[in-house]
């Protein structure tokens, strides 16, 4: 059975790459001053920093019933079935609904939508293991059990340049948002699962990189049993500018001379809770079955 992969923009998959690799991209909605924009469809990375350098009102959303059925409905004139990998349900509704949605009598059996509790890089990860296990012949029902048993299988450790995009959206207090700026605290953040915690603290940009680095090589040793990390995946994701993140890249090999580096820019739907400036550290357990 042929089976389509679809992820959404969360993945940070631009609409080029997803044409190339053979996968389908569900841009994510955001607004700014209320009018609605879809990434790399009708909004750019460089005009979405421009906009929140001005202190817009920006949000985010979910994509539309509609829209997810017209993907899937396109998806299944010319495959069998569909595996659908959103961004996790522990950050945003959006994949509780596809849940729902797959439900309806028209999909049941067709549509597959995997809540392993990706975003980004790691989200990405996921997206190109479905595709990978999809050429090997797998169907779409052992896809999601695989891609689900292994959805702890990797971190985010992610380095943020300032607190005020997680006070403004909610996420933390205003008085601990002052206090931090105060302190010129960089937090660390892990997202593992549908968590997304304080790992650690770092007073330096330097500091807090080598915190990232370190807490890598522990999920390598202690969490895979993989201290050469040969069977596992890096990927570094961002909102830096491209000079710091050419440093840290530098840095991250020197650390890991073996491995390739994906490297992407973190979607618009996520910059608009981080804001400017971070740095994220990623790593995957490759899946078994892929070897």
């Amino acid at each position: 059975m042929s089976v389509a992969i679809i992820t959404d923009s969360n993945s940070g998959i631009t609409q080029s790459q997803a044409k190339d690799l053979g996968i389908t991209v569900v841009p994510m909605p955001f607004y700014i001053n209320e009018e609605v924009y879809y990434e790399d469809i009708t909004m750019s990375q460089e005009e979405f920093y421009t906009y929140l350098a001005q202190d817009v009102d920006v949000k985010t959303s979910q994509p539309t019933p509609e829209s997810l059925f017209e993907y899937w409905d396109e998806a299944l004139e010319t495959h069998d079935e569909v595996v659908y990998i959103p961004m996790s349900s522990g950050l945003s509704s959006s994949c509780h609904t596809a849940t729902m949605l797959a439900d309806d009598d028209k999909y049941q059996g067709k549509v597959f939508v995997v809540d392993n509790q990706r975003i980004s890089v790691t989200q990405r990860q996921s997206a190109m293991d479905a595709l990978a296990l999809a050429k090997k012949g797998f169907d779409a029902a052992k896809i999601k059990e695989i891609l689900l048993r292994d959805k702890m299988e990797s971190s985010i450790y992610i380095m943020l340049d300032t607190l005020y995009y997680l006070k403004k959206g909610g996420r933390i207090t205003p008085a601990a948002a002052a206090i931090g700026t105060l302190l010129k605290i960089r937090p660390v953040l892990q997202i593992q699962g549908e968590k997304l915690d304080a790992y650690t603290k770092a007073k330096t940009v330097k500091s807090g990189k080598i915190a990232m680095i370190k807490a890598v090589k522990k999920d390598m040793e202690a969490r895979f049993g993989d201290a050469d990390g040969k069977n596992c995946y890096l990927a570094i994701a961002y909102t830096a500018s491209p000079e710091d993140v050419e440093q840290f890249k530098a840095e991250v090999n020197e650390e890991f001379p073996d491995h390739e580096l994906q490297i992407d820019p973190l979607s618009l739907s996520v910059s608009c809770h981080i804001g400017p400036g971070a740095l994220a550290l990623a790593v995957s357990k490759r899946i078994p079955e892929l070897d």
